[in-house]
């Protein structure tokens, strides 16, 4: 027996925001959510920084500046995607409190928003630099790299913190999961 699509969607979406450092596991998280979300009949869009800048964002660089007007552009997506019933996952470092703010004024217009901050230190994500970054950073041949040349503002009230260095992805899944059970009302996860 199929499930019944049409019954379980939202008239609204909402916005899920991860926000770490580079290797802190936002992106494996997001995913994991997001499969699990799909297997129970949602609609849903996972966008990360990867798919982002290589189609709505092509060219795109890392200044302060350039993070904010690519973050504008996701925020705005976002925003579209979940006023039309939409669950939509966000994975993006996003490293300033003023991006995060923006992102946040421009969704809540019209749907609701959640910030998740993925903590990790530092120093483990550089020894984990699965995409090797971080190495790349460090012998300077990336500029504008967050943890290294750029700064990372760390969130001040996230609505909902995760810590990658001691709770493993399982619990960190299912953490989102409970927080969405509670705030949006979604009994069938």
């Amino acid at each position: 027996m199929g499930v019944d699509i049409l019954s379980i969607c939202l008239d609204k979406g909402f916005v899920l925001w991860f926000t770490g450092l580079p290797g802190s596991g936002k992106t494996t998280i997001a995913s994991r959510v997001a499969e699990v979300l799909k297997s129970k009949g949602y609609r849903v869009e996972l966008i990360d920084g990867d798919w982002a800048r290589k189609t709505v964002s092509v060219g795109s660089g890392f200044t302060r500046e350039e993070r904010m007007i690519h973050l504008k552009r996701i925020a705005w997506i976002a925003r579209l995607l979940a006023r039309n019933g939409v669950i939509v996952l966000c994975s993006f470092v996003s490293p300033y409190r003023e991006a995060r703010k923006m992102i946040r004024e421009i969704i809540e217009e019209e749907v609701p928003f959640t910030e998740i901050y993925v903590y990790c230190p530092l120093e483990e994500c550089i020894r984990r630099d699965p995409k090797g970054l971080y190495r790349k950073a460090l012998k300077g041949e990336i500029k504008h790299f967050t943890g290294i040349t750029d700064p990372y503002e760390e969130p001040e009230n996230p609505d909902l913190k995760l810590d990658t260095h001691k709770e493993s992805i399982e619990e960190c899944v299912n953490k989102v999961l409970n927080y969405i059970r509670e705030r949006y009302n979604i009994d069938s996860l």
